[in-house]
Parts: structure tokens; sequence; C-alpha cells
């Protein structure tokens, strides 16, 4: 036993993250000295599991594999469920912020605001939780346990979707009131803006960093189709239900207005899209290894 705790505590004091599997009563020490202590649900004795985070069920070692893929893909779909909500609800704040500051026309009223959250909330928030396992996740190396759900990348990508999402929608807006399109059915356009510009952003974050221009993006999560089709249902009701003006100042808006909504919600994609690209590069070049100089001289 005491071997065992030796061993755990010196790959320990190398900052790794250590995992001790055991079945006996004298693996427990080891077991609780570990970061991750697992126990043989089968052979295993009562202390065994009493000192163990993790119980194999099945005592078998490729369940571990299985867990630390399943562990992955969670918190993978995690940070893409932040990445998505946090430019969302940003680009929602700089459209009523940046018309506030400067004194202009509101371009959605706060009863708008509230409809906009409810349908993202329940529909697309929900979607990127049923996603796969990404291709690589087993070949990445282990991430720092210290290290922030959000790197500095991710940070920026979140500031700039919200400048995008929000660019967007005040872009429209005003447009469309210089046009002399009415208050309420420019604020129905804004609206629509948001919630197609989400829409787009949605399938930029089914990969982290992947890029999302292949038909894989279309494949491997149906409840992203059932989440995509619910909101623009419910989206339509906001526009042409006859009710919902009443109850949300919206107001029914023309072909044209779906397609400069759609167009610029494509663009927000692309663009994304550069984002991810830049940021892959970024990435491969800081993870260039440095040339190493002999003593001849030679690299």
């Amino acid at each position: 036993p005491e071997h065992k705790i030796r061993i755990v505590s010196a790959l320990q004091s190398h900052g790794e993250v250590v995992a001790m599997t055991g079945d006996g009563v004298n693996d427990a020490p080891a077991l609780t000295q570990a970061d991750v202590g697992v126990a043989m649900g089968i052979k295993g004795t009562e202390a065994t599991k009493e000192a163990a985070e993790v119980v194999l069920a099945d005592d078998n070692f490729a369940t571990i594999e299985r867990a630390v893929k399943e562990g992955r893909r969670i918190y993978d779909n995690i940070r893409k469920s932040v990445l998505f909500l946090l430019p969302t609800n940003g680009a929602q704040s700089l459209v009523i912020l940046v018309a506030v500051l400067f004194g202009l026309t509101l371009p959605l009223q706060p009863v708008q605001v509230l409809w906009i959250n409810m349908i993202t909330a329940v529909t697309l928030s929900l979607a990127l939780a049923y996603e796969k396992a990404e291709p690589d996740v087993m070949r990445r190396a282990p991430r720092d346990p210290k290290a922030s759900i959000l790197d500095g990348a991710y940070v920026r990508r979140i500031l700039l979707v919200s400048l995008l999402i929000g660019g967007a929608t005040i872009l429209l807006f005003y447009v469309e009131r210089a046009q002399g399109v009415p208050l309420a059915e420019a604020q129905t356009t804004a609206v629509t803006m948001l919630a197609l510009g989400q829409l787009a952003y949605l399938f930029n974050c089914r990969f982290l960093d992947r890029s999302s221009l292949t038909l894989d993006v279309l494949r491997g999560n149906r409840v992203v189709w059932v989440s995509a089709a619910t909101l623009l249902a419910l989206q339509a009701v906001f526009v042409y239900a006859p009710f919902m003006h009443s109850w949300f100042d919206s107001a029914p808006i023309a072909l044209a207005e779906w397609g400069k909504t759609l167009g610029l919600a494509l663009v927000v994609f692309l663009l994304v899209e550069v984002i991810k690209w830049v940021g892959r590069r970024w990435t491969a070049r800081d993870h260039v290894p440095a040339l190493v100089e002999r003593h001849d001289g030679q690299h």
C-alpha cells in the first residue's frame, strides 16, 4: 500500500492528475490520495468503494475510457452553450445600450426583449446539450483543471459575435426607419434579425474550433433542427398573429424584410467562421515547436 501511495504522490508532485484503481482494502489509502479513486464494483470491497470517487459497475477498464470520453463531451457542450448564450445576450444588450447612449429610438421594446429571450431559451439554448462528442475529443491533450472554462480566444469570440449580431440588428433597424418604415414594423424586423442571427450562430457553435462550413454541421443532432423549426414557427406567430401585435407591439413584415434578415444572418455565420479560422491559425502558430540550435550552429 505504501508503494502505491508513493507512486501517486510522485506523479502529483509533477503536476499530473492521477486516477488510481483498486479492489482491496489495501488499495483504499492510494485511492484516497489520488485525484480520482476508481473502485471495482463487482470484486471491490466496501471499504474501497467508500474511498473511491468512481465505482466501475462492470469491473471493465474500457469503461474508464468511455467515461473520460463522455466527460469530455459534456464539458465541450457546456462550453458550447456558454459560447452561444453570452454573445446572444450581449447582442441584445448592445442594441439597447447604443440607442440609450446616443438618445436614439429604441430598436426593441422591453416586452420584445422578453420575447426574444423566451423563445431562444426554450428552443435554441437546449439544442447544444445533445451534441455528440467531436471526432478529435480523445486525441486532445488533457486540459489544465485550474483553467477557466473560457480562455482568452473564446472571450474575444464572444465580444466579436456580440458586436456582429447586435450591429446587424442596429443597422437593419435604422436603415428601415430611414426608409420610412413604421416603427412597429422596423422593431419587428429587428426582433426577427436577432432571432435569425442567433439561429445562424447556433450552427457556428456546433463545433468549438472546427469549421462549420461542412455537411457535418447539418447532421448528427436532430434536436438542432427541431429547435430551429420551433423558433421559426414561434417567430412567424410573433410577426403575423393579430393577438401578438396587441401583446408585443409587433406588426406584419414583408418578404423583403425576411430576405434582409436571412441575408444578414448568413453574413454573421460566415464572419464567425472567419473568426474561428483566425483562431485556429493563431493557435497553430503558438504551438509550432521552437527550432533548437545545435553546437555546430545549424538548426
